[in-house]
Order: structure tokens, then sequence, then C-alpha cells
């Protein structure tokens, strides 16, 4: 389907004040962003606007509800400097089965790309080149009925904005077992990219920052045994040769890092085996000498090592993140397929459409 997006631009783009080598994360905003609203049953006025404030009534339902779902991706420039995305056709996926999951209407998902294409076409000159760098990419959707009542909302507000970041993390992390606190439970929302699971794990993340450790490591109700995530990534372990990753169940999100970490590995013959692992495994191992590596994956950090863990009283030293083959390979090969400097055999890749019109 086509669809007539209107584009109003800014009179004084802001990129070129901007300096690119003192990107902080999540701090600097794009000059433009999309907006589409839902009502009487369908996506209407798909536009692109300058970057500006929500006006919201105070009884939007959002606020008291929680119907608020988002996405996280990001836009980079290859070795020929063209702008690509990285598999945006699985974040509309997954942000539609977070949209059903909190009963919210789905986005047709070529409405989602076409948004997607012509507001990072205006705007590629907000990719940033320097290593570790990118455009990220937020959209989301929160419900806008003004009304205080238990139900579904009939209004919607679907939104993508921009933003250019460095790195998330610059060194290997360290991960304490979170023995008290829950992330998700099966039957509940761990699936979705639910704006109400992060807020939960605020708390007992900022409690293992103040113990000294960087991440939480999610275990499972009740017996706190079941590994899920590291903070807001996928989790896989190297033991003895075996890639293992807790494997989706309900309540672990669908990483789509997680996803194309799976793929290039199995495409070069190392055995993965997605299923449940626990601490005990983890404990195991490691008395053992066979847990070489652990990491998380997100779209944020692709991949982030860690080098240390703590479960109760037993403090677990990972061998040296530089001999950390699998985590090397596989942040090296996403990297490296995003640039173009390797073939993209798995058609990951999408260069992003750059309208004549976006360009004047």
């Amino acid at each position: 389907m086509n669809y007539n997006i209107s584009i109003t631009k800014v009179k004084q783009p802001k990129y070129k004040s901007l300096d690119f080598n003192d990107l902080p994360f999540g701090r600097i905003f794009s000059d433009h962003m999309f907006v589409a609203d839902y009502c009487d049953g369908n996506w209407q006025n798909p536009r692109i606007i300058p970057f500006e404030p929500i006006a919201m009534h105070p009884a939007s339902m959002v606020l008291h509800y929680g119907q608020a779902i988002f996405e996280g991706m990001k836009a980079f420039k290859n070795k020929q400097g063209e702008p690509v995305f990285f598999r945006p056709e699985m974040h509309a996926k997954r942000i539609n089965a977070s949209a059903q999951r909190l009963c919210m209407p789905t986005i047709p998902e070529d409405l989602f790309l076409e948004g997607l294409h012509q507001l990072i076409g205006i705007d590629h000159n907000w990719i940033p080149t320097t290593e570790n760098s990118a455009l990220y990419i937020r959209p989301f959707m929160i419900a806008t009925d003004e009304f205080l009542g238990v139900r579904p909302s009939e209004t919607y507000k679907f939104i993508i904005f921009t933003c250019p970041v460095g790195a998330y993390y610059s060194k290997p992390v360290s991960l304490y077992a979170e023995q008290h606190y829950v992330r998700a439970v099966n039957g509940g929302v761990g699936e979705a990219k639910a704006a109400g699971n992060y807020a939960a794990s605020l708390l007992p993340a900022k409690l293992a920052q103040e113990k000294g450790y960087d991440q939480v490591m999610w275990l499972a109700a009740p017996d706190f045994k079941q590994v899920q995530e590291v903070g807001t990534m996928n989790i896989f372990f190297v033991i003895d040769g075996k890639v293992i990753t807790p494997k989706t169940d309900g309540a672990i999100l669908k990483g789509i890092t997680r996803d194309s970490i799976i793929t290039l590995l199995k495409d070069k013959g190392i055995e993965v085996l997605e299923q449940h692992v626990t601490i005990d495994d983890i404990l195991d191992a490691h008395q053992k000498g066979t847990l070489q590596e652990c990491f998380g994956s997100g779209t944020a950090a692709v991949v982030s090592p860690v080098h240390t863990i703590i479960i109760g009283e037993q403090k677990l030293v990972l061998p040296d993140v530089e001999n950390a083959k699998i985590a090397t390979f596989t942040k090296s090969t996403i990297e490296k397929i995003r640039s173009g400097e390797i073939e993209d055999t798995f058609n990951w890749i999408q260069p992003v459409r750059i309208l004549e019109q976006s360009l004047a």
C-alpha cells in the first residue's frame, strides 16, 4: 500500500553544529520524527514533522494503565557512506507482537517501514561514522484515550524518533545474580518490549550497582535457579565449546541480535543450544574449568562480554575476554556485515531510501 506521508522539515538542521566525536547515549535528538494516529479503527495522518514535545491530557490512559511499547534499532553508514538498516522488518514484526500482548492495534508493516525509510532518508546526515557509533532509532506506541477506566484505549499514537549515539558499553561488565526480584514470569509480558518491564528493573539494577556490579543477571521465580537475561540484553554462555542461550519461553525477549548471533554461529558449524540453563549449570562449569565465555547481546551494545559473575557468596571470574573467540567473532561479523566489509549472505541489510525531497 502507498502511504501519503506529509513532510514538514525544519528550517535550520541542527546536525551541522553537532560534535560527532562526543555523543552521549540517548541525550541528543535529531531534527525530525514520524507520527501516525490510530482512531476509528485505522491508522491515520502519517506525517514527518520537526522533533517536538507531545501535548498530553492528564487522563491519557498510558499514564495510568501502562499501554506503552517500544523498539530499539539502528541505522548505519557502510564503507561507501550509504545509510543502511539492519533487519528492520524484524523490528516491525516484534513491535506488533508487543502490541498484541498489550491489547494495542498492530501497525501495518509497510507503514512502519515506509515511515522509517522516509524519516531516516531526511535525517541521514545525523548518522555518525565514528567507530562504535550509529543512529539509534526509537519507534514507540502509547495509548491516548482521555479516560480513567481499566480497559484498552481506543486511540493511540505511534512515533519514531532518532538520536546519534556512541558506544553503549565501553568495557566488559560484571553481573550480580538477582535472587529476590524478578524481571518476568511465564504468562507475563516478558517477551514484549513493554515500558513497564523496564520500570520494574530499575530498583534491582540500582541495588546491584550500589554493590559495585554493572548489571543484573535475571533468574526465574520461584527458586531463582533458571537464568533468563542480563540487564536489558539476552545472555549467552560458552561451555566446553558449546554455545548455550536460554530458550525464549514467553518470559524472555526474542532478541533480533540474539537471533542473528545464533544464525551466524550455526552457519559456521558451531553448536548452539537454546535450552534452560541454571546457575547450578554455571557454577558446575566454572568449577570444572569449562565456562569459557559469557556475554550479553542486544541492539545497543551488539555484544557485551562479561568478566565476573556473582552468585550468592561465590565470585566467578571468567577467562580473559581478550580470548573470547565467540563473542569477538559474532560482534565483529555483525559489524562487518553492517559496514559492507563482508558480504551479507543473509539479506539482513536494507539500504535507506533517500527521496529527492529528502535531499532538498
